[in-house]
């Protein structure tokens, strides 16, 4: 379990720029004592976890997701009832992490955009994005590129600044492919 989530914690910082030194300042903890956690070999106190969960702006049982399947499950197989919704309803996009885990070299997120809902121009360095639309319709600007999408339409682009709006009057689903994890 120590493994997953030092795993976890390591793949969260990286995906944010973050230091070694950058986190646990941001903590109040040593340098030493994040790499012993993000290398398996110590577990964080409950408190700590809650500091780190606080300063990646996700629920502290992130963490625990699949802590009650059997060992050789884990960071493999993620169980439909053990998904850990992010975000917000009240910012019109809620997310799920469908992926195990968040030391490969992608994830996948279940992303339901609200009725009505739009996000502003997001801008990701060195990542790749693909996904797929499997409800309602979704607009998006890719760079200059603004088009509506349709349920089984896919995308794919590198690099770019996009944003994204839902027309309807239903949610839109896509399920989201992202190198590397951003989460």
């Amino acid at each position: 379990m120590s493994k997953q989530i030092g795993d976890d914690i390591r793949a969260m910082r990286k995906s944010r720029g973050q230091t070694l030194q950058e986190l646990t300042s941001a903590i109040g903890r040593s340098v030493g004592w994040l790499s012993q956690i993000e290398r398996g070999q110590t577990t964080p106190s409950v408190r700590d976890l809650g500091l780190i969960a606080d300063h990646f702006g996700i629920s502290i049982s992130f963490f625990f997701r699949s802590a009650t399947r059997q060992v050789a499950e884990r960071g493999v197989i993620l169980r439909a009832a053990d998904r850990m919704p992010i975000g917000s309803p009240a910012s019109g996009l809620t997310e799920e992490l469908l992926s195990p885990t968040l030391s490969g070299a992608f994830e996948v997120i279940k992303s339901t955009f609200a009725p009505g809902a739009s996000g502003y121009p997001i801008a990701p360095k060195d990542r790749e994005d693909g996904g797929v639309l499997i409800e309602g319709r979704l607009r998006m600007t890719i760079g200059d590129l603004t088009t509506e999408l349709a349920v089984g339409d896919s995308f794919q682009f590198k690099g770019q600044i996009y944003s994204w709006e839902n027309p309807g009057d239903t949610p839109a689903v896509v399920i989201w492919v992202i190198s590397p994890p951003v989460y």
